[in-house]
């Protein structure tokens, strides 16, 4: 029988905890996170020529993202409020999938990680985009929200397809 690690947010009597991270050594903390959006031809061809009525699409996921690495501690229960150095959101279009590819990267200096706030970034970012074309297509699918790399802290730094 393989061992099965301790349940960090799990009392010993079943209950729900906010695990206390006041012990550990801040540390320089960074994520990078990636998802996209699905849009179909010609809700991309209209964000491609920035032609959706509700604006910008781009610019405004970019800035939904990074906001909502911010509010990451509020919209996830038991995740910290952190401090973060820096958030930023790349938004890349694949003409040949008619798609919009996020990325984003978060930096803190703390006692814990930042993998929640790039996920959330890339979320945030991701149903605005569905949010600001929904009326363009309802076959939108939002796909593929998964941590590329983290580093920092007590687990150490993770790379997708480098670690176990």
């Amino acid at each position: 029988m393989t061992d099965v690690p301790a349940l960090t947010h799990v009392t010993p009597a079943g209950g729900v905890q906010m695990v206390d991270v006041g012990e550990k050594t801040a540390t320089v903390r960074t994520a990078v996170a990636a998802g996209r959006v699905l849009l179909g031809e010609t809700a991309f061809r209209l964000v491609a020529e920035n032609k959706i009525r509700k604006g910008d699409v781009l610019t405004l996921a970019q800035i939904a993202g990074i906001m909502g690495a911010k509010q990451t501690s509020k919209l996830i229960p038991l995740c910290h409020d952190v401090l973060l150095r820096g958030v930023d959101v790349d938004l890349t279009l694949n003409e040949a999938e008619h798609a919009v590819e996020i990325r984003a990267y978060t930096k803190s200096v703390g006692p814990t990680g930042v993998e929640m706030e790039a996920l959330t970034a890339v979320s945030v970012a991701a149903l605005t985009i569905y949010d600001m074309c929904k009326s363009v297509s309802k076959e939108i699918q939002i796909t593929d929200i998964h941590l590329l790399a983290k580093t920092g802290g007590q687990s150490g730094d993770y790379r997708k397809g480098e670690n176990p």
